[in-house]
């Protein structure tokens, strides 16, 4: 993860500053259980970023309970690239786009 978080800048550097967390386990349903959940990497409102270890890529999803992840997706993203979609929802509104399910 530290490899990619070198390639965020200015304002993005500043954003990740402010939602990342200690990674800690969450539950998801539906293919999480296998492994004992994901780990959530950054938090920010009702979103988290969160690793998929099955397909080895960051994600972004809502959660309404804290310490369950709402949806699955399999995203391969990079924590940059998850980050910088983050920032957009908070910029722009709207829904999380190009989510893979």
């Amino acid at each position: 993860m530290h490899k990619y978080e070198v390639e965020l800048h200015g304002k993005f550097w500043n954003f990740w500053q402010l939602i990342k967390i200690d990674p800690i386990k969450w539950k998801e349903e539906e293919y999480g259980d296998e492994g004992g959940g994901f780990w959530v990497v950054a938090i920010c409102g009702k979103k988290v970023v969160w690793y998929n270890d099955i397909e080895e890529g960051f994600n972004i999803s809502n959660y309404t309970k804290w310490g369950k992840i709402d949806e699955y997706y399999c995203n391969q993203d990079e924590i940059n690239i998850a980050v910088l979609r983050m920032y957009e929802l908070i910029t722009f509104g709207g829904n999380t786009i190009g989510q893979a399910r």
